[in-house]
């Protein structure tokens, strides 16, 4: 079995300044947008093949949410030095700083920044190879 597209969707009561985060500060794109769907507004983001793509939703109602913890990761990988060191200057120039990683294994060869909502991005200087 092979799924052809993947999507990881949470929620949030921030939904612009998240969408501004990933959008300004990544780089990705919005592949698509809903208001008001039953009380919901949502934006998913990805890049332009849209085989892998986050989407964030927010109800009318701001409800309370649980918070991530410093292990709730999203890993992006780079396999060019210099995309790698742009990405980081991307998200940097919007004010964004880096934040010691809660697992000793991602220091020296990738940088964790935090969204508006806490959750934990990670910038990855390579690619995985299990």
């Amino acid at each position: 079995m092979k799924a052809i597209q993947f999507r990881i969707a949470r929620p949030t009561n921030n939904l612009a300044e998240v969408v501004k985060f990933y959008q300004q500060g990544l780089g990705l794109e919005v592949l698509g947008k809903f208001e008001n769907h039953s009380g919901y507004d949502g934006v998913m983001l990805g890049f332009p093949d849209k085989t892998y793509h986050l989407e964030f939703t927010q109800h009318i109602d701001t409800v309370p949410l649980p918070k991530p913890t410093k292990e709730n990761l999203t890993v992006l990988y780079y396999d060019n030095i210099e995309e790698y060191k742009k990405a980081n200057e991307l998200l940097q120039k919007t004010g964004v700083t880096p934040v010691e990683p809660e697992n000793p294994y991602w220091k020296d060869k990738s940088e964790t920044y935090e969204d508006p909502d806490g959750w934990r991005i990670i910038l990855f200087n390579g690619v995985y190879n299990p």
